[in-house]
């Protein structure tokens, strides 16, 4: 059986890495570097590495931030954030990179996720919708409130451009199209649990795991340790990504892993 992964995920703005709330509200986390060599000394499975601004600024991705990582840790690295094209992608690899993450260039281009490892899907929870009623012949128009799909069967959008553009595609159809175009790995992140600490969108996870075959990365919620467990336990996932928990100091890699065996969790200590 394969063992469990716990990832850190260092999302990078201008340098810094940083921690918000559903995208938005960032706070600073310290230097990527040092972050990295810190989570590698605690015992990290992987790494991951997301330029939050890249796509949505339309500009390239930190080479050089990559290199200095991969100049100092050994676990393995996966980047993501503002990848386009196949230079891009070689241009990472080059830089020390070990697996690369689209998002925005998958959706835009569904073809270029073969040329990938991973496909991020950032996935919103769809929401209820007013409607605008046509009553001319009652001589007045209203609205009527019409409750979304998520509210009898789960649904969610898939976002791109850093969680700013819904791309009108269902996360669960999704992520069965880019399995069959040939991902190797999906990132998912709940918009709507990222950086509230309450625990992942266990529903989603659940729902995506089941739809595909390959490993599934459960992303944003983890408060607690439990909920890492519960990820893997109630959401089927292969790998926990989390930030603040880490980040902050409230829990180590070494304890988050010794807290999982001992629940049962097939993972390398």
């Amino acid at each position: 059986m394969l063992t469990k992964r716990i990832i850190p995920c260092l999302d990078v703005k201008d340098g810094r890495v940083v921690k918000g709330i559903s995208f938005v509200q960032l706070r600073d986390a310290g230097d990527p570097v040092e972050c990295a060599k810190a989570y590698e000394e605690q015992g990290a499975d992987e790494l991951v590495y997301l330029d939050i601004t890249a796509s949505h600024e339309k500009r390239k991705i930190f080479l050089d931030v990559v290199e200095r990582t991969a100049a100092e840790v050994s676990m393995p690295l996966t980047v993501g954030g503002g990848i386009r094209t196949l230079e891009d992608i070689k241009e990472l690899l080059h830089a020390g990179a070990d697996k690369v993450s689209i998002n925005t260039a998958a959706v835009e281009n569904p073809e270029f996720i073969k040329m990938a490892a991973v496909v991020a899907i950032d996935a919103k929870r769809r929401e209820a919708q007013w409607n605008l009623a046509d009553t001319s012949s009652m001589g007045e128009t209203f609205k009527y409130y019409t409750p979304s799909t998520a509210a009898l069967v789960p649904a969610w959008d898939v976002y791109t451009h850093g969680g700013r553009k819904n791309s009108g595609k269902d996360a669960i159809l999704w992520a069965k199209e880019v399995e069959k175009l040939g991902a190797g790995e999906i990132l998912l992140t709940s918009m709507d649990k990222d950086g509230t600490k309450e625990g992942y969108d266990l529903d989603l996870t659940y729902n995506i795991s089941e739809a595909v075959s390959i490993p599934v990365i459960a992303s944003g919620g983890a408060g607690q340790l439990e909920h890492l467990y519960l990820a893997f336990i109630e959401g089927m996932a292969d790998a926990v990504l989390a930030a603040s928990i880490f980040h902050f100091g409230e829990f180590t890699i070494r304890q988050a892993k010794t807290f999982l065996k001992e629940k049962g969790i097939n993972i390398r200590l």
